[in-house]
């Protein structure tokens, strides 16, 4: 009893550091609420069902409780924390979709006869990564003024690229902005140079990425190992003391894990969004 308590302890002592750390940093431990109560759906049920078949079958390998859980939060977060290329890739395939349409919009400017005939030009050779979000700008366009249509634009992008061009966009036209080609120019080289900034950090905490991994490798390796070739080794485990430290263990490895894909993570800038202002001059 003395044991739990004085692991209860230290296990709340570390929270309120972590916490207190967060507060001061002004960082985000835990994601929206709409993302906690999101229900996963198609790939995610499949991969919800998979963890709970791994949990429940190293439980009943084990006799471990603890080892069941830790297994099924493993096989539910391992996936992104040591995955993840193809959704680095396409985050910069959209950042370099957004240059190319932003220069698209201002070269049809100069053969359109406004702003609105010019985007919905571009709607039949948008860029595939954002192809399906211009279509929807171009829609909304039917019954929608263009700043409005333009805001909701921006939230259906959700990039910080997007957000610099609605909101050029959304200011040109309202006061019908004499210098739009030159800005949305400077606009697409920026968002490219956002682009090359991704691929050059990306390669750069490849080395941390490839850590992780091997890390995490010997440690299942070594694991699934003693518990095949020698059993008796981990029969410490099956008590509820070894039950407890098994439990401490693997939240170090996963905070460790947690940590290290940090490091390999490209944090972007407080994204904005253009704001509609209403007739009677109220915000929105």
């Amino acid at each position: 009893m003395t044991a739990l308590l004085i692991a209860g302890l230290a296990a709340g002592a570390g929270l309120g550091v972590v916490l207190m750390v967060a507060g001061l940093s002004g960082r985000d431990l835990l994601p929206e609420t709409g993302d906690v109560l999101r229900v996963p759906t198609g790939r995610g049920l499949t991969r919800l069902a998979v963890v709970v078949v791994v949990a429940l079958a190293v439980v009943t390998f084990t006799g471990w409780v603890v080892g069941g859980i830790l297994a099924g939060v493993a096989g539910w977060t391992l996936p992104s924390m040591l995955g993840g290329r193809t959704a680095r890739q396409d985050a910069i395939a959209k950042t370099e979709a957004i240059a190319t349409w932003t220069e698209m919009i201002r070269d049809s400017i100069v053969a359109a006869s406004g702003l609105e005939e010019a985007i919905t030009a571009t709607a039949s050779v948008a860029p595939a990564p954002i192809s399906i979000e211009v279509a929807g700008l171009v829609r909304r366009l039917d019954h929608q003024r263009l700043p409005d249509a333009l805001v909701a634009f921006g939230a259906d992008l959700e990039h910080p690229s997007g957000d610099l061009v609605v909101a050029a966009l959304v200011i040109a036209s309202r006061l019908e902005a004499s210098d739009l080609s030159n800005l949305l120019s400077r606009l697409a080289d920026a968002a490219r140079g956002e682009a090359r900034m991704r691929i050059r950090v990306d390669i750069g905490r490849t080395r941390v990425r490839t850590a992780a991994k091997v890390i995490v490798g010997v440690v299942i390796a070594a694991v699934a190992f003693l518990a095949i070739g020698n059993r008796g080794y981990l029969d410490v485990y099956d008590e509820p003391a070894g039950q407890l430290v098994l439990g401490l263990v693997g939240g170090v490895f996963f905070l460790g894990g947690w940590l290290l894909t940090r490091m390999a993570a490209i944090e972007m800038p407080e994204r904005f969004t253009a704001r509609v202002v209403s007739p009677g001059g109220a915000g929105s």
